[in-house]
């Protein structure tokens, strides 16, 4: 198993505040980095933890086979979260805990299709199982929505032109790897972009991989779930990596904080104002730390946002 360092460990750990007796859900169990470390402080409890690469579950089945009595892995998208927790049972939780970075091995694993560091055939299915994959959509899109996947994911400002030039290569032959990805997008920056430090094709890849996996819509709909799962003081945690990702989490997890306030000509009793069900635990997200921005590249864009489930006794008193 290659290493994956998991971004924002002690932070999400802490705010979390993990109960020995609790159960919790780990919606994105990927190397089992931030499993592990909520597996030590739990006792009687029990951890759930989701991921749908059959591979992450085979080779995390291995890694806590010491935890086996505490935990459940579950081969499933995180969106089924609330489906596969109740048919085992579990109605409510006292914590739960989103990553949504792609694990590191997925990338380093040169014939799953995620890199354009690495030559291979276009995939980026997480779950490999499903019939959608990079191939498809290079292949089969049309220009309109290529270039659309590409601005709402990733905000691309070339989009048109590379989506253009994709239909225009593939018109001869299909496009097959991610080499052939990479030469395309090459050929419609100037050079200007070219010489830039990122990679030039990160941000289509990141758009493909999106679609692919559906990575937004999944997002929404677990995040709701999660609101819904958690027991009243249970708090959700998510680390999101990019600008798209985390204004989807901020606007959720906002929503579900806010509540329409009364009109302020009408006698109502303050004590007697209704509350939201959530509030933000921080107002701002949480960064990583300089020693961790050292250590470790991916958690330069990392950020940490997390809410908490009022108890009744709060939500009439303040």
């Amino acid at each position: 198993m290659s290493e994956h360092i998991s971004v924002l460990l002690e932070e999400s750990l802490e705010a979390l505040k993990i109960l020995p007796e609790g159960i919790y859900v780990d919606a994105t169990l990927g190397r089992a980095g931030h499993s592990v470390e909520i597996l030590k402080k739990l006792t009687t409890g029990h951890l759930y933890s989701f991921d749908k690469d059959q591979q992450a579950i085979e080779e995390c089945s291995l890694k806590l086979k010491s935890y086996a009595e505490k935990v459940t892995l579950i081969h499933a998208d995180f969106s089924k979260m609330m489906e596969k927790l109740q048919s085992l049972g579990v109605e409510k939780v006292d914590g739960i805990l989103f990553d949504l970075g792609v694990s590191s091995p997925q990338f380093d694993q040169g014939d799953r299709g995620f890199s354009y560091r690495f030559e291979a055939r276009l995939d980026m299915r997480m779950d490999q199982s499903q019939d959608l994959d990079a191939y498809q959509v290079v292949n089969h899109y049309s220009a309109k929505e290529l270039k659309d996947i590409f601005l709402k994911y990733s905000e691309e400002r070339y989009a048109p032109m590379i989506a253009n030039k994709i239909c225009e290569i593939r018109e001869r032959k299909p496009i097959e790897t991610t080499f052939e990805l990479v030469n395309i997008v090459k050929s419609c920056l100037p050079a200007k972009e070219l010489r830039k430090k990122k990679h030039p094709a990160k941000q289509v890849f990141q758009a493909i991989r999106m679609e692919v996996n559906d990575e937004l819509g999944t997002l929404e709909q677990a995040l709701n779930q999660a609101c819904s799962l958690l027991k009243e003081g249970g708090r959700l945690a998510v680390i999101s990596f990019h600008s798209i990702e985390d204004r989807m989490v901020k606007t959720i997890l906002k929503k579900h904080c806010e509540i329409e306030k009364p009109d302020p000509r009408l006698p109502i009793r303050f004590e007697d104002i209704q509350q939201a069900d959530f509030r933000l635990v921080y107002k701002k997200p949480i960064l990583a730390k300089e020693a961790e921005l050292e250590n470790n590249h991916r958690a330069h864009s990392a950020k940490l946002r997390v809410i908490e489930k009022r108890t009744k006794e709060y939500g009439t008193s303040c």
